[in-house]
């Protein structure tokens, strides 16, 4: 399985490593790919360590005026011309999507991919890594917004909150193997 993680690039506590390289870690160990930022960097080098020491492969997608950072070393990285492009890549090349700790970049990239799959534009299945409860108020935000009627499909068929990276990984391998 291609899983697509969206994720900080910024060098972080180990509230946030620690998950992200045990994350890392059961893709390689689970014979999956890694798809993401391509960044050689923070969190994104952390989760891409986790997954290549443990077998994993990985598929980064970078974008010009960032390629300096990208990770070296990768078992396929493509250069994007913008964000766009980017986030349009991430998304062909993976077969489901994790959303970690992150800033506006990786809201940006998961309000996208939950835009898709409100539309029925992709039934890929989607994770929310709540990772120390990061988004616990995301959470909550999503939960009003499905309560007060903004979302045309329950928030269930969106996304999947998890509180740790087993958690996570067993959700996608159960979806994906459902159909």
């Amino acid at each position: 399985m291609n899983i697509c993680v969206f994720l900080s690039a910024a060098d972080l506590d180990e509230r946030y490593t620690g998950p992200a390289r045990e994350f890392g870690e059961l893709i390689g160990k689970g014979g999956h790919t890694l798809v993401w930022g391509g960044s050689d960097s923070g969190l994104m080098k952390v989760v891409a360590d986790g997954a290549q020491e443990a077998g994993g492969r990985l598929v980064g997608v970078s974008v010009e005026f960032l390629s300096a950072v990208a990770r070296p070393g990768a078992d396929e990285m493509v250069v994007a011309a913008d964000l766009a492009e980017r986030k349009r890549l991430l998304l062909e090349k993976a077969d489901a999507v994790v959303i970690m700790v992150g800033g506006t970049g990786t809201l940006d990239e998961a309000t996208e991919i939950l835009e898709l799959k409100k539309h029925g534009r992709t039934a890929k299945p989607v994770v929310l890594l709540n990772t120390a409860g990061f988004y616990d108020g995301l959470e909550q935000q999503f939960r009003r917004m499905e309560a007060e009627g903004f979302l045309p499909r329950p928030l269930s068929e969106l996304m999947y909150f998890a509180d740790g990276p087993a958690a996570a990984l067993a959700h996608l391998e159960e979806s994906l193997a459902a159909g």
